[in-house]
């Protein structure tokens, strides 16, 4: 179905001439010409069948003994093909906001995931007649998306070396908004926006992963601490042999860099110890 324009006149003008037919045929009929008056108002009756009132952000699809015959568009009162008639589409932009979905992302691990639909109806033609019910379809076809886009991703990339939903939103929204394009365009509507609402691990795991994201958590932070505790032994001796200020060994430098990598990668504070020397001889 190819959305097109129905044949219209303003109504106002045809107002007028509706107005102008009633008053002829009751001038004929008082005038004693009867088949004249006849056909006045066979054509006031006829016309006036197709008078039709368009609201703003509303299509009319206009049907003549289950023929379609076109869209009115425009707001306003229109006067379109006589004893036709018609249905109804809103061009509104809309939401619709998914319930929450339990799925498998692609390591097999139960999520839950949801997510809010921004839409709106394009070509009235196909909303009306190549579907039942376009907003039930725009309902089902956005879950069946949100699931198959979040079987290929997996919750988090704890190694860091691909997308995955909880660290690329942007991306993976724009995949399902492509998707659901894809699949609603037979509907003609028009996917405007497609965002994530809801992202967790299912019940049944979620302690579990917690506990996972809180270890990966404390060695990447491990790691920083180590990486900036070496720099900091290098940066002390490098300092000290630089001024002249205290010559060192080998082992006295393995010595200081023990103690410095102690104290720094160590999460509690340390407790400087003073040698005053020996009190007995």
């Amino acid at each position: 179905m190819t959305e097109r324009n129905a044949w219209k006149i303003n109504g106002f003008v045809a107002l007028l001439v509706l107005v102008a037919l009633f008053f002829g045929s009751l001038i004929l009929f008082a005038a004693e010409a009867i088949l004249t008056g006849i056909i006045t108002t066979l054509l006031f009756l006829i016309f006036a069948s197709g008078f039709r009132i368009v609201q703003p952000n509303e299509a009319k699809a206009v049907i003549f003994f289950g023929r379609y015959m076109g869209s009115i568009r425009e707001n306003g009162i229109w006067l379109t093909v006589p004893f036709s008639t018609y249905k109804k589409v809103s061009l509104k932009v809309r939401n619709f906001n998914s319930a929450k979905l339990k799925v498998n992302d692609v390591e097999g691990n139960p999520i839950e995931i949801a997510a809010v639909i921004v839409f709106k109806v394009v070509n009235s033609a196909k909303a009306i007649f190549e579907v039942d019910n376009y907003e039930k379809f725009v309902e089902i076809q956005a879950e069946t998306a949100l699931r198959h886009v979040a079987t290929k991703y997996p919750y988090d990339d704890f190694q860091g070396n691909a997308a995955s939903l909880r660290g690329n939103t942007e991306e993976v929204a724009a995949e399902i908004a492509k998707e659901l394009q894809t699949r609603l365009a037979v509907a003609g509507v028009e996917v405007m926006e497609a965002r994530l609402t809801h992202l967790a691990y299912a019940t049944e795991i979620a302690s579990a992963m917690l506990q996972r994201q809180q270890a990966s958590a404390i060695l990447a932070a491990r790691q920083m601490i180590v990486e900036g505790a070496v720099g900091m032994a290098q940066m002390a001796i490098d300092k000290l042999t630089q001024d002249g200020t205290v010559e060192l060994d080998d082992e006295r430098k393995v010595a200081m860099i023990n103690n410095l990598l102690v104290t720094i990668v160590s999460d509690r504070s340390a407790q400087p110890v003073v040698n005053t020397g020996s009190l007995y001889q």
